[in-house]
């Protein structure tokens, strides 16, 4: 594919929810609906998972800038009304099902994924799955609508453990090619980052650039990242790319929870991700916990994203907290979590 094309496995609002946007790991195409333009970190899944063939990057190809200004916010496509800060105008990935309801562009490892869920222990912390169903001759997955019960609700998406697979940076290893974009994107970022024999080359190897993009956040210092939160008032915000360090992860959490400390109850799903069969026998990578709350007072947290979770060869198992070392496919998901509960306990 070409980068402005978009996998229906990507990690962009995988499991019928908002997806707004470790050693090191794919890094999803980050965005926000209401932002008035393109970031530098402007990425696409081809980035990390398609072609190396390069290609121009244009900023006035209107889907590359689509993407990346509507990537957290799909799943609410068919409810504009009630959500009217929503605007799409169009998202491949997605179409209206009934209320309640998504349907989301057919992607088999997701579907794998979310029917080995809904009888695993992990079913409450999960979109509801309804199976395969087509629309004009497209396959589609079919899932719960998880805002349906709230009102003008607030967002969070966080980015857990692991964002690239380890089997892709294998492969993009096995089919090493020089990617001008990937270093026009670094050089963008960061001046200083390239090497002088990257410098010369004007390019850059896809691994590296890989584990380079890792390294700016806090999915290297803590094992998640935010990726967006969209509050109540309609305000978005997903300049989040460097956010690293404990603090400045903290008064982002702040603001998010504004008060509401029902949302920071983690504990009971850490509880059951440790007692699950689903979690301990698959690489759960490009996964999101999405936080919702509303000025009732109502506040639940869902795992979501699972086009890039894969399962495991038997009878290998994961921990999710022993450090990623080449080979081991650790996803670091609750060294990740464990963070991100050690933050919200401070807080409270």
């Amino acid at each position: 594919p070409q980068p402005e094309d978009e996998s229906p496995c990507s990690d962009s609002g995988c499991g019928g929810s908002p997806a707004l946007m470790r050693s090191p790991r794919k890094l999803s195409n980050s965005s926000s609906i209401g932002l008035s333009s393109a970031s530098s970190f402007e990425e696409s899944e081809d980035d990390f998972t398609g072609s190396d063939i390069e290609s121009s990057l244009s900023p006035n190809k209107s889907w590359q800038k689509l993407k990346t200004m509507v990537h957290w916010s799909p799943f609410v496509v068919s409810f504009k009304k009630r959500y009217p800060w929503v605007q799409l105008a169009g998202h491949a990935n997605f179409q209206a099902g009934e209320y309640g309801r998504l349907l989301k562009r057919y992607c088999e490892s997701e579907q794998h994924c979310l029917e080995k869920l809904m009888k695993d222990t992990l079913r409450p912390y999960v979109p509801g799955y309804h199976g395969v169903v087509q629309k004009e001759e497209q396959d589609y997955n079919l899932m719960d609508d998880l805002l349906a019960e709230f009102d003008s609700p607030s967002i969070m998406d966080c980015k857990m453990g692991s964002t690239y697979l380890e089997e892709e940076l294998t492969k993009a290893r096995e089919r090493p090619r020089l990617r001008k974009d990937m270093y026009e994107k670094m050089v963008a970022v960061d001046p200083g980052a390239p090497t002088e024999e990257e410098r010369a080359q004007q390019g850059i190897l896809k691994p590296r650039y890989m584990q380079w993009r890792e390294t700016l956040s806090s999915t290297a210092t803590l094992g998640f990242r935010i990726e967006g939160i969209k509050k109540a008032d309609g305000t978005c915000n997903t300049n989040f790319k460097k956010t690293k360090h404990r603090e400045q992860v903290m008064q982002a959490l702040e603001d998010f929870v504004d008060g509401n400390t029902q949302i920071l109850r983690l504990e009971e799903l850490r509880s059951v991700l440790e007692q699950s069969q689903f979690f301990r026998t698959h690489e759960v990578v490009g996964s999101s916990l999405l936080f919702v709350h509303d000025a009732s007072g109502k506040a639940k947290v869902w795992m979501i994203d699972f086009g890039k979770t894969v399962p495991l060869p038997s009878p290998q198992t994961l921990d999710h907290r022993t450090p990623w070392m080449e080979g081991n496919r650790e996803d670091g998901y609750l060294w990740g979590l464990d963070n991100l509960i050690d933050i919200f306990s401070s807080m409270l």
